[in-house]
């Protein structure tokens, strides 16, 4: 399992809006005591709000990582990037990316790293051989978020859940399972990059036997329904052998990603679905919670949307962003 050396430098580049740098905004978000700062190009437009800083002032301040926290357009990493990667290897510094071209490589970052004993970590393209998932049941407890559909709010709600869980005093670790996830927990694994005959078994590894009273928050991907990605949902979901899932939901979309005009199914059959699946590993899995995305909504229809939510299914119902996730932390508590 990836483990990368934090503080980070966030290096934004030159993206040319803030949606560009969303990984490196996301990982200064999160984990703001992480990073010692950013690294931005003339006429970068985003910005992670974090104190603008050279390689050389990063290495003074202890950065052990540049985080490669932006897109290029077309995949590219031209060579003035290539330079500034060489220089931070040099200092001290691991390179470490989300993109789908790999750092790896690039001859020249590659040489620089093995000469100076540094690592590169690509983190969509896992180098480890997983078992086979068992389904054997392990010690621990278990809540992973679960949704409607893909990028609707899984990671968010997750991180969001594991930070009140710890607030109030359970014993809960975020299991990061996507590329900026594990940015930002500084470990994990990019579960949509492993062989499908390996990611139940890749996803015990992830959340592996614990105390009796710990909890691992497990990322979710995509949504069992989802005919593109559904095979990676139903192994992670079956891997992870959840006690407590949580149902994520976008109540301003209408139909899924990537589908055309297929519509995002309902609340309830989505319910169904994964609560089907869990139990093949868990037969007491069960969905405990529902977390709505209202980023899209006015506030008062936001909050109203969360009241109806609640009462048509019987399942405390927050945003993360709004109400943060206290009505689920407490059933968590309870079970």
């Amino acid at each position: 399992m990836l483990q990368i050396r934090t503080p980070y430098l966030i290096f934004l580049g030159e993206a040319h809006d803030q949606l560009a740098g969303k990984t490196g905004v996301g990982v200064a978000q999160w984990r703001p005591e992480a990073c010692v700062g950013q690294m931005r190009l003339p006429g970068c437009k985003a910005d992670a709000g974090l104190p603008d800083l050279t390689l050389e002032e990063a290495a003074e301040r202890g950065a052990k990582t540049l985080l490669i926290g932006t897109t290029t357009r077309g995949g590219r990493i031209n060579a003035e990037w290539q330079k500034l990667m060489i220089r931070a290897v040099e200092l001290g510094m691991d390179i470490a990316a989300g993109l789908h071209d790999r750092i790896a490589d690039l001859p020249a970052v590659a040489e620089a790293a093995r000469l100076h004993g540094r690592a590169i970590h690509d983190v969509r393209h896992p180098k480890d051989a997983f078992p086979v998932g068992t389904g054997v049941k392990r010690s621990g407890r278990r809540v992973l978020t679960v949704g409607t559909d893909c990028s609707i709010g899984k990671m968010f709600t997750a991180l969001a859940l594991a930070r009140e869980m710890q607030a109030a005093g359970l014993k809960a670790t975020f299991r990061a399972t996507g590329q900026t996830g594990i940015l930002i927990a500084g470990s994990g694994i990019p579960i949509d990059a492993v062989v499908a005959d390996f990611i139940s078994g890749a996803v015990e590894v992830l959340c592996p036997a614990n105390e009796a009273d710990h909890w691992d928050v497990v990322e979710g991907q995509a949504t069992v329904l989802h005919p593109s990605y559904a095979g990676v949902t139903v192994g992670l979901v079956m891997g992870a052998q959840p006690d407590a899932m949580v149902m994520v939901h976008d109540p301003t979309r209408r139909t899924m990603r990537g589908l055309g005009d297929r519509p995002v199914p309902g609340i309830a059959e989505t319910i169904e679905a994964h609560e089907a699946v869990a139990r093949i590993t868990n037969p007491a899995a069960r969905v405990i919670g529902i977390s709505l995305n209202t980023q899209h909504m006015t506030e008062s229809a936001a909050l109203r949307e969360i009241a109806e939510t609640e009462q048509r299914f019987s399942l405390p119902t927050v945003d993360p962003a709004r109400t943060g996730c206290g009505k689920i932390v407490d059933v968590l508590k309870a079970m």
